[in-house]
């Protein structure tokens, strides 16, 4: 192949991967500029946080021994711990059976078994870990959330309690674990819709393995280099090295 053809070829190849690489550029570059302009922590909703009762010492516990009480040989405990549950010392306890988890919720007083929270604690303890004050817009049951879902992740039922001004956030409660389990506003969804560009994850938004990137990577490679062999055959230089 001669050099004329080489350097023909190189352009055509740059020209139409700088295009389709460009715009790819310009979305990770806005991402960036977003990234770098906000501050995390609003955006995962911390100045709105209120932070959660710690228990008493004067509180008197069963002990967990007691709860064991409750299990077959074929259950596993994941985990055990005190949380609050609306200002009530309670035991949070998982168990893995198989490839199966339960949480159950215990009074940490009795030993009771307590019920998921219903819409009415959920929408209490939604209050109680809001810093300010502001209206309910809405409350939703979910059951399912799929992988574009903004609670995407995270463990089901839950409550969604979505409050107006001056918070614009939506509070995630879980029924079975008795906590809220995040908060998400307009500034996260925006967030959220450019970490999707930056990772090119369409599906997950988390995979940086992805073959997308991977090869956007490859041809970005591909496109520098041969940017940078069309400087060296045009250059006076080698004009004037392969003239002689």
């Amino acid at each position: 192949m001669t050099k004329r053809k080489i350097i023909q070829l190189n352009r055509k190849w740059h020209r139409y991967l700088g295009v389709v690489l460009g715009i790819q550029f310009l979305l990770w570059t806005l991402g960036g500029l977003y990234f770098s302009w906000t501050n995390i922590n609003k955006i995962r909703g911390d100045h709105l946080k209120k932070q959660t009762p710690l228990l008493t010492k004067s509180d008197v516990l069963v002990s967990p021994s007691l709860l064991m009480t409750n299990l077959n040989h074929q259950d596993s405990i994941v985990s055990l711990e005190t949380i609050s549950v609306l200002q009530r010392p309670t035991y949070r306890m998982v168990v893995k059976k198989g490839e199966q988890k339960s949480v159950f919720l215990y009074d940490a007083k009795t030993g009771v078994l307590q019920e998921p929270l219903n819409q009415e604690e959920c929408i209490t303890m939604a209050r109680e870990k809001l810093a300010v004050t502001a209206s309910i817009q809405a409350v939703e049951y979910l059951v399912e959330a799929g992988k574009h879902h903004e609670y995407r992740g995270r463990p089901l039922p839950a409550y969604a309690v979505t409050f107006g001004e001056p918070a614009n956030t939506t509070i995630y409660v879980s029924t079975e674990y008795g906590e809220v389990q995040t908060f998400r506003s307009n500034q996260w969804r925006i967030f959220d819709f450019f970490w999707m560009l930056h990772t090119m994850d369409y599906q997950e938004r988390d995979n940086f393995n992805n073959l997308l990137i991977r090869a956007f990577a490859f041809f970005g490679l591909f496109t520098i280099l041969s940017g940078f062999s069309l400087y060296i055959f045009t250059s006076r230089i080698f004009k004037k090295r392969t003239s002689k």
